[in-house]
């Protein structure tokens, strides 16, 4: 074999990724939040921003663009971004208003059930939260619907307060959820039972 045939391999390219919209950083006009991920380039890679953004590279770009067409452009990047700011914004709106209920419930004459329900509003994986309990427990616990059609997870036996500890604690998988947004509710039981 000779030494030609044994060639240097390739390289991978190393690509740089934006850490706002998380596209590389020559399209992150095409994203929904262009003035922020300007900003981030402009901070932490000031080359890269002189060459997508500075004041001849749009120039060149933008030469070729009527005046209209540049307003136009101008317009629609801003109407994109107040419309993701304004999604965004109901999203954290909506988690902060979201609330985990545990609950006891009663199964047979001495045996309760836990159920946990409205953590996935706070982006927790519930078969990962189901997993996690169990083991914690060392009971059975499983992602099921309730009633209302919603998912939730039911741990065997009563563990609301230790549930709640686990919570209030940011403990494993519950790291997201806030511990204002989490009650326990108790199941009234019915006197002809």
């Amino acid at each position: 074999m000779s030494s030609e045939s044994q060639s240097e391999p390739i390289r991978p390219i190393q690509v740089l990724y934006c850490q706002v919209c998380t596209f590389p950083p020559e399209y992150c006009e095409f994203g929904s939040s262009l003035t922020r991920c300007k900003e981030w380039l402009k901070e932490s890679h000031p080359a890269l921003y002189e060459k997508y953004y500075s004041n001849e590279a749009l120039q060149s770009k933008l030469g070729t663009l009527s005046l209209e067409a540049q307003a136009k452009l101008e317009k629609d990047t801003a109407q994109k971004e107040a419309k993701a700011e304004k999604k965004a914004d109901a999203a954290l709106k909506k988690k902060m208003a979201s609330q985990v209920s545990i609950k006891r419930m009663e199964r047979n004459k001495r045996k309760f059930v836990t159920a946990i329900h409205g953590l996935e509003a706070f982006d927790v994986e519930l078969k990962k939260a189901s997993k996690f309990l169990a083991q914690k427990f060392a009971t059975g616990a499983s992602v099921t619907k309730n009633a209302q059609g919603q998912d939730e997870i039911v741990v065997q036996g009563d563990v609301a307060d230790d549930v709640l500890e686990l919570i209030e604690s940011a403990t494993g998988v519950f790291k997201s959820v806030p511990s204002a947004n989490v009650v326990i509710v108790e199941e009234k039981k019915k006197k002809g039972e």
